[in-house]
């Protein structure tokens, strides 16, 4: 299987393997591609598309180029479980992110107390802050997957120029609504938490709130833009 990171070419096939006695992973590639996370997303939503006809089968779980689905082997079997996430995996294949998704334009602080490590970035990049910013907020990220903390966002694919390793030492304490980036995905923090991204800006934008519906404001396959202040 061919993987090609952060590029817009699906593998030619998936690989499926069990995950425990209750469920079946397809990883679609080995490393970070914005066109197989896109194949992940529309593959789970036509996994759970077709629960109501397959007694047992769990809601699917898109990951990065990859996609999780447990199944209850008590009320169906894995052989029924694999022959339909093949023929799943089939359908939805494309080499392109579907269009469309929701866009979020996210008003962002960067640098100073916002962004602590915004001199760091542009120091380690060889560009000014600046350019930094620039870059950043020029690219309209996909919303990859969810997770790490309720309502976090992996974004992706961030520009080459910024690709960076997570800090060698992780914060104890970042702030809510913290821009941060990490490899090639950008993210922001919806609760103060530990870290190890690198921050560049903050936002007063809520990601989550219990009492919304749903309560994480950015879904995977959404679209996000930043807007300097």
């Amino acid at each position: 299987m061919t993987a090609h990171t952060a590029g817009s070419v699906v593998p030619r096939r998936a690989v499926i393997e069990r995950m425990g006695d209750a469920a079946l992973i397809a990883t679609l590639a080995d490393e970070l591609d914005a066109a197989a996370s896109g194949w992940a997303l529309r593959a789970a939503t036509a996994v759970d598309a077709r629960r109501v006809a397959l007694p047992g089968l769990e809601a699917a779980v898109p990951g990065h180029g990859s996609v999780l689905v447990p199944f209850d082997p008590g009320r169906c079997r894995e052989s029924q479980v694999r022959a339909l996430l093949e023929a799943v995996l089939d359908e939805t294949r494309r080499a392109e992110p579907a269009p469309g998704g929701v866009l979020h334009e996210i008003a962002v602080r960067y640098g100073g107390v916002d962004g602590p490590d915004l001199p760091e970035v542009a120091d380690r990049t060889g560009l000014s802050e600046d350019a930094v910013v620039a870059l950043h907020a020029g690219t309209e990220y996909r919303v990859l997957v969810l997770g790490f903390m309720p309502g976090f966002p992996y974004l992706g694919i961030l520009a080459a120029q910024l690709d960076l390793p997570r800090r060698a030492t992780p914060r104890v304490r970042v702030p809510a609504g913290s821009v941060a980036i990490a490899g090639r995905q950008t993210g922001i923090y919806p609760f103060e938490s530990p870290g190890g991204w690198h921050l560049v800006g903050r936002t007063d934008v809520p990601l989550w709130d219990p009492v919304r519906q749903p309560p994480a404001l950015l879904a995977p396959g959404d679209r996000v833009r930043f807007v300097p202040r």
